[in-house]
């Protein structure tokens, strides 16, 4: 008899009170990240193929992530009246349709409008409406000390697996790139499907809008919109376009190269649970992300294509440790109810502060080949990360304050 996929990478990889419904997140984390890894490398590029500007691809990069923001947070302020798996699968849908008309239509207007309703990620990380809501359902599909843990493992799949998305894009054209991307939401949409009723809010604790933590996630959303807004700058698909323009590099290389960085990247934030649990999840944030952004803007200053490569090899070794620990911080400062709401809120800024960069960016790509985009984002990135750490250091989750 065939063993279940979901319990060997369960008893492998996942820690040890990890359900079910913990394998069945990961896998549709990964899968996701493979086709957002893959559409966000030769976005930029393909699009310019087909005639668009620099300037124009900057405003479907924008729009996006305008659309993006705008469904992600309907979904956290009022998606609590609808089942979970319901909004997965609505979700899945959306993905599918969103990689048809990427794949065959090359008209402007078209292309933003699938832009904003659709789930297309200019972004080496996750903007999408699926985020939010699978970040939710995480902690209670574990135990509470293993919370980070969870989310380091949830990170580092996606982190890989969108590596390895980037890498192919040596091997699928441009248009066939969003054909795999909608043949990937089949595949995620039949996955949700086995999620179990657990990973439904309980009768007694049902899910919610923001209440007794309204303020607090209010104040971390600003000030993770900061953070966004620097990110912005430096989606993956305008990193990928300013390569190209500044030093002639193809998709191929330019893929190959992410996908070292998602590695290395990847397997690093599994050194976020360890290090949060010596210094907490505040400084674990802090201390890894700020070397990262001062690395990010000597990038822009590298006279030659190995010096450039060897400054983002070094950033990817630090700058996304902080992503399990941000997660795994939200979900524990506000209260079982408010999972839903607050992980859909904190979330928002990473798409709508990051709305307007890609368009500036776009545009200084088409006047100059230095680094602008990569100097003005990671200056953003350390003022976020001095202001993160001076608001919130004295506010704790509770393990932290039993320590």
């Amino acid at each position: 008899m065939a063993r279940d996929p979901s319990s060997r990478l369960r008893r492998r990889l996942l820690p040890s009170s990890a359900t079910p419904d913990s394998a069945l997140l990961v896998q549709t984390r990964g899968l996701r990240a493979l086709a957002d890894g893959l559409v966000s490398t030769v976005l930029a590029v393909y699009l310019v193929s087909i005639g668009l500007s620099g300037g124009q691809v900057g405003a479907i990069v924008t729009a996006t992530l305008l659309g993006s923001a705008a469904l992600t947070l309907l979904v956290g302020l009022r998606g609590h009246v609808v089942p979970r798996r319901r909004l997965l699968l609505a979700a899945s849908v959306l993905m599918f349709a969103t990689g048809l008309v990427f794949a065959f239509s090359t008209t402007f207007v078209v292309l933003v409008i699938a832009a904003v309703l659709g789930t297309i990620n200019p972004s080496s990380g996750d903007v999408s409406v699926f985020l939010p809501t699978e970040q939710s359902l995480l902690p209670v599909t574990v135990t509470s000390i293993d919370r980070t843990s969870m989310f380091a493992r949830f990170s580092v799949v996606a982190f890989v697996a969108g590596a390895t998305g980037a890498l192919g894009a040596n091997l699928v054209p441009g248009r066939g790139a969003f054909l795999v991307y909608s043949g990937v939401a089949v595949c995620v949409f039949l996955l949700y499907l086995r999620l179990s009723a657990d990973i439904e809010p309980a009768a007694d604790e049902p899910a919610g809008p923001l209440d007794p933590s309204r303020r607090l996630v209010i104040k971390l959303a600003a000030v993770f919109s900061l953070d966004s807004l620097g990110g912005g700058f430096v989606v993956q698909s305008l990193l990928a376009l300013w390569l190209y323009r500044r030093f002639e590099l193809s998709v191929g290389a330019t893929g190959t190269i992410f996908f070292a960085t998602g590695l290395l990247s990847g397997f690093s934030g599994l050194l976020a649970a360890p290090l949060a649990r010596r210094i907490g999840l505040i400084r674990t944030m802090v201390f890894t992300h700020l070397p990262a952004n001062i690395l990010l803007i000597a990038t822009a200053f590298m006279p030659s294509l190995p010096l450039a490569i060897a400054c983002l090899l070094a950033r990817s070794l630090l700058s996304q440790m902080d992503v399990p620990a941000r997660s795994s911080y939200v979900m524990a400062v506000v209260t079982p109810p408010e999972r839903a709401a607050a992980a859909s809120v904190t979330n928002v800024p990473r798409s709508l502060a990051a709305a307007l960069p890609p368009v500036l960016a776009g545009w200084s790509l088409d006047r100059t080949s230095f680094g602008w985009p990569l100097v003005i984002g990671g200056a953003l990135k350390v003022a976020y990360d001095l202001l993160l750490f001076f608001q919130f250091r004295h506010t704790r989750p509770p393990e932290e304050q039993t320590a």
